[in-house]
């Protein structure tokens, strides 16, 4: 495996992703989304943070098309979203929701599916490479899904989305229903993965302290608006800052 060093120093100097004036509106014209502009490092843990109904999962989805964005508001590399093909875009940009969807059949089934999809196989010992990526034993492979805690099937499915080599992983909200210990171990499979792979992750917390652990930069947003980005322990903890107000249930 690289080292953290290793994997950032090839990285583009870039953003992995670029924001520009995102709006987004539902059909009766109310918005959801106001002129957001906001870069996303490559190889970064980038955490959205705010109240309940700020567009944080909403913003998360723009990025992988499951809300569809306004042409020339997101861009990944550099090019915009909308002019990709929007499965191999899903592959290059993978997604953890609240609660895992793993299907009846064993943990290699559900490792494997992705590529199953495109036509290809996964080798056993690929599939033990990629349980060990999210945290898992080699073992696990051949259990059946169903009996799995909600922190192992957390990490099941983050294998599962490492199985189509993404460059981007988006978590919305993914360890908000996991005891602590279990909380702790998919924070670290994540953390572990930026740090091997140079990884670029955009992860929706409600916990403040959870972002003080794997953030390394985060941004806050309110009624649809982006109010503020930057280093969490500087905006979290320090001056007039609406992220204090927030992490201290002031908002």
């Amino acid at each position: 495996m690289k080292s953290r060093n290793q994997a950032v120093e090839n990285l583009a100097d870039q953003p992995k992703f670029k924001l520009k004036n995102l709006t987004l509106a539902l059909q009766d014209d109310a918005l959801i989304l106001r002129d957001i502009s906001l870069e996303f490092p490559a190889g970064q843990v980038t955490c959205l943070i705010g109240p309940s109904g700020s567009g944080k999962s909403t913003l998360l989805r723009c990025l992988n098309r499951l809300w569809e964005p306004p042409a020339g508001t997101v861009f990944l590399g550099g090019v915009d979203i909308t002019s990709l093909d929007v499965l191999a875009l899903r592959r290059k940009v993978g997604m953890l929701f609240q609660t895992p969807a793993l299907f009846d059949g064993t943990v290699a089934d559900n490792v494997a599916f992705g590529p199953v999809l495109r036509g290809k196989s996964l080798s056993d010992e690929r599939v033990g490479d990629l349980l060990e990526m999210a945290g898992l034993p080699r073992a696990m492979a051949s259990k059946s899904s169903d009996e799995l805690s909600g922190g192992e099937a957390q990490r099941a499915a983050l294998a599962r989305a490492l199985a189509n080599e993404p460059e981007v992983l988006l978590l919305d909200e993914p360890t908000s229903a996991l005891d602590p210990a279990a909380t702790r171990q998919v924070e670290e499979s994540i953390l572990h993965l930026r740090d091997t792979l140079g990884l670029t992750v955009v992860w929706v917390s409600h916990s403040v302290e959870q972002v003080m652990r794997v953030a390394d930069t985060m941004a806050l947003l309110a009624n649809g608006r982006l109010q503020e980005a930057g280093d969490p322990a500087h905006l979290l903890s320090s001056g007039h800052h609406l992220s204090k107000d927030f992490a201290a249930g002031r908002m």
